[in-house]
């Protein structure tokens, strides 16, 4: 089967010589949750930046659903995120003008998603994260926990392959950090593939599998991974282009 994530051999050097990320291969399948571990400075940083695509690797490899991302331009890059890739941050990054079903749809409006189903869609992922009465508040009449459901909504809403969750607990109080953590291991039970970035052992101990970085190396792995295709037989994600998006799409 092929992994919806797979880091083979990637390697992040800088001018200087200065090795951020150092010959790092794992891969994640469906709907695992695994969490990646390691202290400040030791290239967690690095790796989620690799991993969603928003920096590439010095050499090695990253494939998303057996895409080789190294063959896109950066059109086709923001594509692949738009479309198979949710963020979830530590601070929520949502707009405070906006109600939570609002704030929601913009993922649908990157993903190219046509105006007339983006509300639906929006409830439905705010009802999967247990927030359907809460459609119409805006963030600062919600507590931290329920603003970080709505992040987290907002990352689900275009059924991505792969969510990228960083320090998803890092702004939250004790009992809103376990409810988080519980409600992403409810969504991986659905089959949602989930990678929960932190430097918090406690929250990585409460994850199925581990995987742990120190000074740029990945230094073990509590799960076995998942084994891929060879890139001969790798299939080729399909990904819009820039002419193929009608204007019912765009709007």
């Amino acid at each position: 089967m092929t992994p919806v994530l797979a880091v083979r051999n990637a390697c992040k050097s800088y001018p200087g010589g200065v090795g951020a990320l150092v010959d790092a291969t794992f891969s994640i399948g469906k709907g695992e949750l695994v969490g990646i571990v390691g202290p400040s400075g030791s290239g967690k940083s690095t790796l989620l930046n690799i991993m969603g695509t928003l920096d590439r690797p010095t050499s090695g490899t990253v494939e998303i659903e057996g895409q080789d991302v190294s063959a896109l331009n950066d059109w086709q890059l923001s594509a692949l995120r738009a479309h198979h890739i949710g963020f979830v941050f530590q601070q929520f990054h949502l707009t405070d003008g906006m109600s939570a079903i609002e704030n929601v749809t913009t993922g649908l409006l990157y993903a190219g998603v046509a105006r007339r189903h983006r509300r639906a869609l929006a409830v439905e992922a705010l009802q999967r994260v247990g927030l359907g009465h809460r459609t119409g508040h805006l963030p600062h009449q919600l507590s931290g926990g329920e603003r970080q459901r709505v992040a987290i909504a907002r990352a689900l809403v275009s059924d991505p392959a792969l969510i990228l969750a960083d320090e998803p607990t890092g702004a939250l109080d004790t009992a809103n950090g376990r409810a988080v953590m519980e409600l992403l291991r409810q969504l991986s039970a659905d089959d949602v593939t989930i990678a929960v970035i932190t430097h918090d052992r406690a929250v990585a101990d409460g994850l199925p599998r581990r995987v742990e970085i120190l000074d740029g190396r990945i230094v073990s792995d509590s799960g076995t991974p998942t084994p891929g295709p060879t890139p001969d037989d790798a299939p080729t994600l399909a990904l819009p282009t820039s002419t193929n998006l009608t204007a019912s799409e765009r709007t």
